[in-house]
Formats: structure tokens, C-alpha cells, sequence
């Protein structure tokens, strides 16, 4: 996302729809009680024309002005809610930016590091030879390559698993409450999908790998720790051939 959006999509407009009726329904309700009470107190019963005004009133008065309201905190909390994704995604991948990732990642560990549960890894994904996508095809066709890595990548792991950007052609993976095992097989998920990534510009194919490092932990973690164990095992899939996994446990 690139900037706000100027009009509502259709869940807000039946939000400011649903407030809108719901409200004027409650006042019907409220003026017809009252409009009972007053005529059976002023000893004129009821009748059905004070009953119409009594239903009539605050749909002509109240509607209107109950739907402006309605509809401009509607659009006040939805520019709200684009304003802090833009604030926390990256703009090219839709990924989690890298402030985001680290602050979310950071915040469940403190929380987990006081109530111990059942570990989980971080893993750092890099693209291999990025430097040659961009110098041969150009940063154009560079962008489209991160964001088919980014697809491939979020399509690997989990719906609540975190995906961020973590700068240039870098990507971080959180996998709460995975075992060493369980986040091998998950990198090695990511580095098969980004391999079968079909990315061929101006119909030249140009094939495309990760390398990943990770690091699992048992009970207890930090970010700064996780990150730069997997930032360790990286380097060591980077030295020894590119394209493949390199994990470790945390102590």
C-alpha cells in the first residue's frame, strides 16, 4: 500500500448502515414509549396519529444527522487503521516491516520469557546472487522478484506464523511454538517454494534461491540472541553452497 484510500470498502459502509438503522431504532422505540406515556397522561389516550409522529420524528430529524456521525467515525477509524498499516508494512513485499517484525517477535518473547511455553525458532531467509537479478534485468524486475519470494514465502509457513521484511532482499520468519524439527521442515518448505518460482523477464528465465539460517529455542529466548545465532547459521548455508538450510539449537 502506497497511500489511503479515499473511499470506504463495503464491510465499513454496511458498519455505518447497521449504527445508523440500529440507532434510529432505538429512538423509534424510545419516542413511542414516551409519546404512550405522555397521551395516557394527559388523559387524551392514544391515538394513531400521535403514534405516526412518534415514528416519524426521529427518522426526519434524527436520520441524517445520525448518519453524518456514524459515517464520519466510520471514515475517521478506518484511515486510522491504513495509517498503522502503512506503519507497519513493508510497502513492496505487504510483509511486515522490519520495526514491526522485531518489535512483535521481541514483545511475544518478554511475554513467553514470563510464562515459559513450548519454545519456538527464528529463521532468516536471503535471496542468493541478488546483486545479479538487479544488475542483469534492473531494479524493476528486482522488485518483482521480492515479491514473488514474499508470496512464495508467506504461502510456506503458517496463517499465524510472522513474515517480515527485514531489509534489501532479507526476510525474517517467526514460528512460535516450533520444535528444531518442525522449523527445519518449515525452512525447507520456504527454500523449495522460492526454487519453483517460475520468474523469467523479458522471457529470460532466471532462477531463484534462499538460503536460511535459524535457530530454535526450548523455553526461554531473546530477539537479539535468536537473531544472531540464525544470523550464524545463514553465513554457514551461504559459505557451504547457497540455497539450502543451516539450523541450530538455542542453549
Amino acid at each position: 500500500m502506497t497511500g489511503l484510500r479515499r473511499g470506504l470498502p463495503k464491510r465499513a459502509w454496511a458498519h455505518v448502515y447497521r449504527v445508523t438503522g440500529g440507532i434510529i431504532a432505538v429512538s423509534i422505540v424510545i419516542s413511542v414509549i414516551l409519546t404512550n406515556v405522555i397521551m395516557e397522561v394527559s388523559s387524551n389516550g392514544v391515538n394513531v396519529q400521535g403514534l405516526a409522529v412518534s415514528v416519524i420524528m426521529p427518522i426526519v430529524l434524527g436520520g441524517p444527522m445520525t448518519f453524518f456521525l456514524v459515517l464520519k467515525h466510520e471514515q475517521l477509524r478506518f484511515a486510522n487503521e491504513q495509517l498503522a498499516h502503512m506503519a507497519t508494512t513493508d510497502w513492496l513485499t505487504g510483509c511486515l516491516n522490519r520495526g514491526a517484525f522485531t518489535g512483535k517477535v521481541a514483545t511475544y518473547l518478554e511475554r513467553r520469557n514470563q510464562q515459559p511455553g513450548d519454545g519456538g525458532a527464528l529463521l532468516i531467509v536471503d535471496a542468493d546472487d541478488f546483486k545479479r537479478v538487479n544488475d542483469t534485468f534492473g531494479h524493476h524486475n528486482g522488485d518483482e522478484a521480492l515479491r514473488l519470494m514474499a508470496q512464495a514465502i508467506r504461502g510456506a509457513v503458517g496463517r499465524h506464523d510472522l513474515v517480515g521484511r527485514l531489509g534489501g532482499e532479507e526476510f525474517g520468519i517467526f514460528l512460535a511454538e516450533a520444535s528444531l524439527e518442525t522449523a527445519d521442515l518449515a525452512a525447507e518448505r520456504v527454500r523449495m517454494a522460492v526454487g519453483a518460482i517460475v520468474f523469467a523477464p523479458g522471457d529470460t528465465p532466471c532462477p531463484l534461491s534462499v538460503s536460511i539460517g535459524g535457530a530454535a529455542y526450548v523455553s526461554r529466548a531473546r530477539f537479539a540472541d535468536l537473531y544472531r545465532l540464525a544470523d550464524q547459521r545463514l553465513y554457514d548455508a551461504k559459505n557451504t553452497g547457497r540455497d539450502r538450510v543451516a539450523m541450530m539449537q538455542a542453549a
